[in-house]
């Protein structure tokens, strides 16, 4: 996603978290008064997204000589020599430094490269932004950080600690978003579900999203992103059982099927947890889908417990897969264990994927013949209470939530028409 505030863009890779931090960089570089440069919010989960970041940075170099390039971000965050040390980078801010007033200013510190201890940092980033341009919904950062070490993960070394936003700053910025038109917004963070443990009380996620449509009954849609299939407390489950408003899809950070995998990845859940909590939801909550996050080739991964992980997509009724060759970050355990051969990581990712699409296809099949409602993203696609993409045909203005009818899919998406011209609540 690019941005663009007069003539400094802001290119963001990653997640939902980052896509929102943008926002709050665009408008903290425009009250700064940087002009002619482009900021890179990166992402350090795998190798590959750091690449990508570096081919990203040397092409902007090319196409803008005279911009100031700046790099920011958990990968900027972690290894801040590694972007310090490419001629094209004029400045590497942390992930602390990223949103802070004057980080863009021509009299800030001349220092090339600005980032501190993360693991000091105790707050979240207390700006409230206006809405995200060009998107149909809004996030709200409820939680940054971790206080869990999978061994795979470099992210608690870019982000910190676990940390929460109080619950009437989270209200308020959600109040604020409705009261401007947006009909769906989502709580994000790097680990969603531990929200409320560092605040008085010990307050559970559920009851933050409780609160919030309890005191913002304006919003009609409200929605998690991915979530820790191991913390899922009992106010939550309660609002996915009474409160339809709350959309019934979960995205499980699960990343293997296999116990012994899951052990060695220093996981909380094991692989009779995850479908013991899909089965609870659908018993509280039916037309809930789900998505998950799948590590292929993990070290030691042996084939038996790849065939674990790859019969937990049908098992658990899996409907969106994201999946991850496995991608040695150095600094982490992980790195440091027996690796698969690199060709039958290849392989296993592959087979992952293509259970995804079939398990996807599964998904859509159902949908054919029902009325769904779907927040319109852009012309002709929206996106279903449910989470499944639907092109439809007809009017609906983007931003508005439609009634669809589901005609058919593609094996990507549900196909539709347009039942009603005006919004449907």
């Amino acid at each position: 996603m690019v941005s663009r505030p007069d003539n400094v863009d802001i290119v963001t890779f990653g997640c939902r978290l980052n896509a929102y931090e943008s926002e709050v960089i665009r408008a903290r570089a425009a009250e700064d008064g940087l002009s002619d440069a482009v900021v890179f919010n990166t992402c350090a989960v795998t190798n590959e997204a750091v690449r990508q970041a570096r081919q990203a940075i040397r092409k902007a170099r090319r196409e803008r000589p005279g911009a100031k390039l700046i790099v920011t971000g958990c990968a900027a965050q972690v290894d801040p020599a590694a972007f310090a040390g490419m001629a094209e980078v004029d400045l590497v801010l942390g992930n602390a430094e990223k949103a802070a007033p004057g980080a863009y200013s021509p009299q800030a510190e001349p220092a090339r490269v600005r980032v501190n201890d993360i693991m000091s940092v105790r707050e979240t980033a207390g700006h409230l932004i206006d809405g995200l341009k060009d998107r149909a919904r809004a996030y709200v950062e409820v939680q940054n950080g971790c206080d869990h070490r999978c061994t795979f993960c470099i992210i608690p070394y870019g982000r910190g600690n676990s940390r929460s936003a109080a619950a009437g700053e989270v209200v308020e910025q959600v109040r604020r978003l409705a009261a401007q038109g947006y009909r769906e917004v989502v709580l994000t963070g790097v680990d969603v579900t531990s929200w409320g443990a560092d605040l008085p009380g010990q307050p559970t996620l559920g009851q933050l999203v409780a609160r919030i449509l309890k005191l913002v009954p304006e919003l009609p849609r409200l929605r998690l992103s991915s979530i820790d299939a191991a913390e899922i407390d009992p106010d939550l489950m309660r609002c996915l059982a009474e409160e339809p408003r709350l959309m019934p899809y979960l995205h499980l950070s699960l990343q293997a099927g296999d116990d012994m995998i899951l052990k060695r990845m220093k996981r909380r859940h094991s692989r009779a947890d995850a479908l013991r909590l899909v089965d609870q939801v659908r018993a509280v909550r039916p037309d809930t889908a789900f998505g998950a996050d799948l590590i292929a080739g993990f070290p030691t991964e042996t084939d038996e417990m790849f065939e674990n992980t790859l019969r937990l997509v049908e098992e658990a009724g899996l409907a969106f897969l994201h999946v991850f060759p496995f991608s040695p970050r150095p600094g982490t355990p992980a790195a440091r264990m027996p690796p698969v051969a690199k060709t039958v990581v290849k392989a296993r990712a592959a087979r992952l994927r293509a259970a995804g699409e079939a398990a996807l296809a599964r998904h859509l099949e159902r949908q054919v013949g029902r009325t769904i409602y779907g927040l319109v993203e852009r012309p002709g696609l929206a996106r279903a209470e449910d989470f499944t993409e639907v092109a439809f045909e007809g009017e609906a203005a983007v931003g508005e939530v439609a009634a669809l009818r589901v005609t058919g899919h593609d094996g990507r998406r549900a196909l539709a028409r347009a039942e009603v011209l005006e919004a449907a609540e």
